[in-house]
């Protein structure tokens, strides 16, 4: 009798755990949206040209405008004639975010490649070479605070979320917990491979200039040096040996300080704009940037851009820039070899983002306060010497062309270009509007 009572204990107690080990949930989540790899590199050709949507990042050589639309490809506008420029083509470049033009051969990431791509032709661009899988896996950021469903690598990048309604089965001592991540001010967010999410940042050229390169604005991470070419995303440097331009190579990557947000090459170096300061690494070995200087200032978001001595740096303050009360522009003094920075001034302004310079010309994108134009002769007054403003735009970054006195800026209502070769009479001369904000 008590053998019977001692089963039918055990029996009990196996029910009692089994019932607990595992139980059915349903739930709302965001699950992956996945453009396969073989659309992702298939997709780079010459199309039939469209409406700019949502702008991002501009870049100028050879009187073509290139204008990246975020995440989507590039717009290419003949400038030929300034005042009248042409839509001539798109380039579908799925996930691109930068891009830099050496000769005849532009690059550009491609979520998580490098694309290299023929434009001799405009009218029937091609794709001579792909650095696959160079960059870290990214994801966009959700829009809503709900569970997100685990990524699997293998089907492809993941380009949206859709909301989905979910049922599994879950063991009682295995319930995932699911990472509860921010919306970051970067187009995505990057991926841990091993389950995780970490803020990321999108992947910006360069300020120096050569026959063979293009110009880009101070809000790139990508940049061009002798046959070099460099990436940075948020904390790591990428460099490729392009000295056959079809043809780049990885050569490595290293790790140059959190939180890069920019980059600008000048003088054989290259400025980092972090938010948290500005890093300075000589490019003397250029297989191995090395930090040689700093400057620290309070988190927020920032370019930097260096001409003649002074680096000119952008502090923007609000929440994705993790603080609500800096908006300013600091201008520093470099030392001949770079290595000691002295603050010179210090100048408040609205929200400001890019910026450009043509000798004692510094041209500053506030933001919603729009363009503004001043005489920089002097560091410790440039405040009382605003040449001209621009206020009803929402600007985003500039780029000045010397040669011609012609500014392009790109902002939320698509690009601007201007005649600044008489100061005293700044004129925007051309205009291609956004028809349709996504």
């Amino acid at each position: 009798m008590k053998r019977i009572n001692y089963i039918l204990i055990l029996f009990s107690v196996v029910a009692m755990v089994s019932c607990m080990d595992k139980y059915t949930e349903f739930y709302t989540a965001n699950s992956p949206v996945y453009l396969s790899y073989d659309s992702l590199r298939s997709a780079v050709k010459s199309v039939n040209p469209t409406e700019l949507n949502n702008p991002g990042k501009i870049y100028f050589k050879d009187n073509f405008l290139f204008v990246v639309e975020k995440l989507k490809g590039i717009h290419v506008f003949d400038m030929t004639v300034p005042s009248s420029p042409q839509n001539l083509k798109f380039i579908p470049v799925p996930g691109c975010v930068d891009i830099a033009i050496k000769n005849n051969i532009l690059y550009a990431d491609s979520y998580v490649d490098l694309v290299a791509v023929d434009i001799s032709s405009i009218n029937s661009v091609k794709e001579v070479a792909r650095v696959k899988d160079v960059f870290p896996y990214t994801v966009p950021p959700t829009n809503n605070e709900l569970r997100v469903e685990p990524v699997d690598q293998t089907q492809g990048i993941v380009t949206a979320w859709e909301v989905t309604r979910q049922k599994k089965d879950i063991n009682y001592q295995n319930v995932p917990v699911y990472p509860v991540w921010s919306y970051y001010e970067k187009n995505y967010a990057m991926y841990d491979a091993v389950g995780g999410f970490k803020n990321g940042a999108e992947l910006s050229s360069s300020g120096t200039s050569a026959a063979s390169y293009g110009k880009s604005g101070s809000m790139a991470r990508f940049g061009l040096y002798d046959k070099y070419l460099y990436s940075v995303d948020n904390n790591q440097v990428y460099t490729f040996n392009v000295q056959n331009p079809a043809s780049p190579v990885k050569l490595g990557m290293q790790y140059l300080g959190w939180n890069i947000e920019t980059m600008f090459l000048y003088d054989d170096h290259m400025f980092l704009g972090t938010n948290s300061g500005m890093i300075i690494a000589s490019l003397q070995n250029p297989l191995i940037p090395t930090q040689v200087g700093s400057y620290a200032h309070i988190t927020s978001c920032d370019p930097v851009i260096v001409d003649n001595g002074y680096a000119y740096v952008t502090l923007r303050g609000g929440q994705t820039c993790r603080n609500t009360t800096v908006n300013r522009l600091d201008v520093l003094k470099l030392a001949v070899d770079y290595k000691t920075v002295s603050p010179v001034a210090f100048y408040n302004l609205t929200n400001p983002h890019g910026l450009g310079i043509d000798g004692n010309t510094l041209f500053v994108c506030d933001g919603s306060d729009g363009l503004k134009v001043y005489d920089c002769t002097d560091k410790t007054t440039i405040d009382q010497h605003l040449i001209k403003a621009f206020p009803a735009i929402q600007s985003y970054d500039v780029i000045p062309v010397n040669t011609s006195k012609y500014l392009f800026m790109v902002g939320d209502g698509g690009f601007y270009l201007y005649d600044y070769s008489n100061l005293n009479d700044i004129r925007k001369i051309a205009t291609i509007e956004v028809k349709e904000k996504k």
